[in-house]
């Protein structure tokens, strides 16, 4: 798999410590470490895991002061890594956005009641702000224009943000409030679309556009952001999430005194999950300016990496393709090229030549061309660039020369598997049509060539249910259609699944010697499960219920 884990079966004893010890026995305890050892006692310690192995060795190790605690025959593996997630960009959404998406509202008909039941009861001048509204998924109207949000309210300002993150839809009042012009131009690799007579229509793409309205709104302006952030990761432990990440770092605050506030934050006793960011690259000049470097951080949150953008969201239909989009209404669309290959050179050689690990999100297969190009580019100047663990996001549509060159360039894949449950029937009717639907969330090929992947949120995209994403990865079902299998060759083992969200995910995020696997000298971040997801019919592994949540040796959840 190009990574390396080392294993813990038998121990030595503890050495002593004030910190009381806690043994976990009684259950299946999967290690997930190189072989997906089993064993039957895991200790820990503090922070630590101090040793793990058979009970009587285990035991024998941490003498007899020591707090017990039999499983019962549940089961217990690593603390659950989710490998892309905007916690700090969406902890305000989290907290100051109504969800209007497709786990609350089945169609657009009911969004648009909802959203103007809001309009009734608040005050006038106050803002209506929604997320997760998706068409490809709701049915009803392909965008939220003008037309059905003044239809709402002209004297509320609007702001909705699509499941994808990548789109938004405001009404009038919001471009007035927001003091934005009809003649704006548009950022570069942005858009604030306009109609056929070349008048603004509400929808803007990418957030470069859209957080010059995001950012006007009252309730994010002022809302505490570190309470913001303290309250998300509470919630992401009920799903046994122990570490999650940022990807648009300073996106936010379009600061890079964004990185001090989630340290400062990770130093709050509440603070229960890790997290793993990167820097975003609109504002590359501030990271530079601020002297920002990978490692910078504390073992709770922790710089490791560098975040550019190639392209769109293939269900929005901004996904940079090679061809156009099979829905005729997309005729002569091949989505959105955010970062031009020589935009995404120079910075790409600025970050590699500092030694960053560079995370490129790519949906189209034309965006995993130009990636591809560009990482290429780097290994002929020189670049030791397979050692820095370069990353595709989402990586959706892979063809199989493709998947070659990702291995011969040491490149690795974090597949938002979101894409084949919720979208994967819109994927197949209007993004790509049945035959390169085939193409999208490759987890068994690239496992076969020897690539190493995980599956990720993208949360707010998709709800970080770490189970319901094993689940998919297994089936390959999808919410609109359970009993279509959408390319069943794509099928992977539950235990692979596992190490994506685990092992392989704690590889990618540059931190496998802290966690990812549960093994001697790793933090004791751990999940326990009513069931063994190998031992359920795959397509229940998403009931199962997470009982308990541990980080850093104490618990952070408890079902009960």
């Amino acid at each position: 798999m190009g990574f390396s884990l080392f294993s813990c079966k038998e121990t030595k004893s503890v050495e002593k410590s004030a910190d009381p010890i806690t043994l976990f026995h009684g259950g299946t305890i999967m290690t997930v470490d190189t072989d997906f050892s089993e064993v039957e006692a895991v200790a820990i310690q503090g922070k630590k895991i101090v040793a793990t192995g058979s009970l009587e060795a285990v035991e024998s190790s941490v003498g007899k002061e020591v707090t017990k605690i039999d499983l019962q025959g549940k089961t217990m593996l690593p603390g659950f890594v989710d490998p892309h997630a905007h916690i700090m960009t969406f902890a305000p959404v989290f907290l100051a956005t109504e969800n209007v998406g497709m786990t609350e509202f089945a169609n657009t008909e009911k969004v648009l009641a909802h959203l103007k039941k809001m309009a009734s009861e608040k005050p006038k001048g106050e803002w209506i702000v929604a997320s997760r509204w998706d068409p490809a998924v709701q049915d009803g109207v392909e965008a939220l224009t003008f037309k059905e949000l003044d239809a709402i309210s002209t004297e509320h300002p609007i702001f909705i943000l699509n499941a994808s993150g990548h789109l938004a839809y405001v009404n009038s009042k919001a471009y007035e409030v927001a003091g934005i012009p009809a003649d704006v131009e548009n950022p570069e690799g942005a858009e604030f679309v306009r109609d056929e007579s070349g008048k603004l229509n509400g929808v803007i793409k990418n957030n470069v556009a859209f957080m010059q309205i995001y950012g006007q709104i009252p309730a994010v302006a002022n809302l505490d952001f570190s309470e913001a952030i303290v309250k998300l990761l509470n919630s992401f432990n009920s799903f046994g999430i122990t570490t999650t990440s940022e990807f648009s770092l300073g996106a936010t605050m379009q600061s890079a005194e964004e990185a001090q506030v989630l340290f400062e934050t990770s130093k709050r006793d509440d603070f229960s999950a890790r997290i793993r960011a990167y820097p975003f690259y609109t504002i590359n000049d501030k990271w530079t300016e601020a002297g920002t470097k990978m490692y910078d951080g504390n073992a709770l949150a922790k710089i490791v990496g560098f975040k550019l953008i190639a392209d769109g969201s293939n269900q929005g239909f901004t996904g940079l393709q090679r061809d156009g989009y099979f829905d005729p209404h997309q005729h002569g669309n091949s989505g959105v090229e955010y970062m031009s290959v020589s935009e995404l050179m120079r910075i790409a050689e600025q970050r590699t030549k500092e030694g960053w690990q560079l995370t490129i999100h790519g949906n189209g297969d034309k965006a995993i061309d130009n990636i591809l190009t560009v990482i290429d580019s780097l290994a002929k100047k020189g670049y030791d660039v397979a050692s820095l663990r370069p990353r595709i996001e989402h990586c959706s549509i892979l063809h199989d020369e493709q998947i070659e060159k990702m291995k011969a360039l040491g490149v690795s894949a974090s597949f938002l598997i979101g894409h084949v449950n919720y979208w994967g029937t819109h994927m197949r009717d209007k993004v790509f049509g049945p035959e390169k639907v085939q193409l999208l969330d490759r987890c068994a090929a690239v496992e076969k060539a020897g690539i190493n992947y995980t599956v990720q949120s993208d949360f707010a995209v998709t709800d970080p249910n770490i189970l319901q994403m094993i689940e998919t990865t297994v089936t390959r079902t999808t919410y609109k259609e359970p009993d279509y299998v959408l390319a069943p060759q794509e099928k992977v083992s539950v235990e692979s699944a596992i190490r994506a969200v685990t092992s392989s995910a704690a590889w990618q995020l540059m931190s496998e010697d802290e966690f990812g696997s549960i093994e001697k000298g790793k933090f004791a971040d751990l999940v326990i499960l009513e069931k063994d997801p190998r031992k359920v019919d795959p397509h229940q592994i998403s009931e199962i219920q997470v009982l308990e949540t541990w980080m850093d040796g104490r618990k952070v959840y408890s079902k009960e």
